[in-house]
């Protein structure tokens, strides 16, 4: 069986009706993955339309590598388009990008944590937006290039890491609900990278090899403090930085310029290896400590995005085993979710080093590869083995108060 039939019966897209009266969606990057799928859809028979999206102002763009989005990646994609016949759009979508996605990075940043904005534009942008536009145009589902996989189960759609373990994008993509699994494909889910440049080599696409981005796509210079500043200028206040004993180390010129494990340019001299430990936007100081402070054990998470059949409010009081992963490149570890009053709660059964709010926590079904994925969170609070379960109960309860305060506040002001 040769390599498109292989994609093509791996990959079905589990669509009524004829191929050629079935409209699809492709959400085209410009690069090699996208153009790929659009060209297996083309060549299966489907009335493909492929979608670009100008997410920045890709005039500042245009010659550097290693984004996605920008002025080069939209002509690619143009191109793409041309070879294989299909009509092609560009929407402009910049004024909601920065809003929903650099406008958070800039804020999560503010507060002391650490964001996953590729998360937030598959949240608010891909997954929201431009899969009701596709709705529009009459599409019967949207395709990706995303190396994940779903299919329908006997309880509703499930989600799979992609077959590529060293491209699995499902910590990316773990927002994505049930609704949205039902219309949305990603046909590369089963292949190998490898595979994918060969069937771009097959349908003759200029873009067969070109390299992988790499950066945050409005961040193509790598440096996150410049977007910060400029959208937030209030956020470069200056402050201290203390070791987690109380003593004063040394200043700092904005906690931005700081991330939670970070170990070299502090600016400060000691006798023992120093991390940061925290961020504390309250009082604009930078903690650092040595190394066992880093290490986290409990997690509090918010906004889960839970797509199990198994009900998050109906988890067993000891907790439900599965795995976990806190970073996109790193595997899954066993861990247990757990449902305290309705707030989700992970205890990392191994621990893990330099865990900071903001990220992202994706569960699994297990630790294997290609694993379920049955939802994840944001990470809100972390705790570690000495502090113990007893730490996120009162993190939790002092939350409780806290909003309850708040609402009792909007109540009296509205009388």
């Amino acid at each position: 069986m040769n390599l498109k039939a292989r994609s093509n019966e791996a990959n079905g897209l589990y669509l009524t009706g004829r191929p050629e009266d079935t409209r699809v969606v492709v959400a085209m990057s410009g690069g090699v993955d996208s153009s790929v799928v659009a060209g297996l859809l083309k060549q299966q028979g489907y009335d493909v339309v492929g979608i670009t999206l100008q997410l920045y102002d890709h005039g500042e763009a245009i010659g550097l590598k290693g984004t996605c989005c920008a002025g080069q990646d939209i002509h690619d994609a143009r191109r793409v388009a041309d070879k294989l016949g299909i009509p092609h759009y560009v929407l402009d979508y910049e004024k909601r990008f920065e809003s929903a996605v650099m406008g958070q990075f800039a804020d999560t940043y503010v507060a002391g944590e650490t964001p996953v904005p590729c998360v937030t534009c598959n949240q608010e942008i891909k997954f929201r937006d431009l899969l009701e536009t596709a709705r529009d145009l009459g599409a019967e589902a949207m395709a990706t290039g995303h190396y994940i996989q779903n299919r329908p189960g006997p309880d509703g759609w499930e989600l799979y890491q992609g077959a590529d373990a060293e491209r699995d994008q499902s910590y990316f993509l773990f927002g994505t609900t049930q609704e949205q699994l039902s219309q949305l494909r990603f046909p590369l889910g089963g292949l190998q990278k490898s595979e994918t440049r060969a069937l771009a080599e097959e349908f003759g696409l200029q873009v067969a090899q070109k390299s992988d981005s790499q950066d945050i796509c409005f961040v193509p210079t790598g440096r996150y403090t410049q977007v910060i500043e400029r959208l937030r200028p209030e956020a470069m206040t200056s402050g201290k930085i203390r070791h987690v004993d109380g003593h004063e180390l040394g200043e700092h010129d904005g906690i931005i310029n700081y991330t939670i494990g970070q170990r070299r340019g502090l600016g400060i001299a000691a006798h023992e290896p120093l991390y940061v430990v925290k961020l504390d936007p309250e009082r604009h100081e930078v903690i650092v400590g040595p190394k066992a402070e880093l290490l986290t054990n409990w997690l509090v998470l918010k906004e889960l995005n839970w797509i199990s059949e198994k009900k998050f409010a109906d988890l067993p009081e000891e907790g439900l085993p599965l795995s976990a992963k806190i970073r996109s490149t790193q595997s899954q570890a066993p861990a247990v979710l757990y449902n305290f009053g309705g707030t989700p709660v992970v205890e990392l059964c191994g621990g893990e080093y330099g865990v900071s709010p903001g990220q992202a926590c994706v569960l699994y079904e297990s630790d294997e590869h290609p694993a379920r994925v049955l939802g994840g969170g944001w990470i809100e609070k972390t705790a570690n083995e000495r502090q113990g379960k007893g730490a996120i109960l009162s993190m939790i309860e002092g939350n409780r108060v806290k909003k309850g305060h708040e609402e009792a506040l909007v109540l009296e002001s509205q009388q």
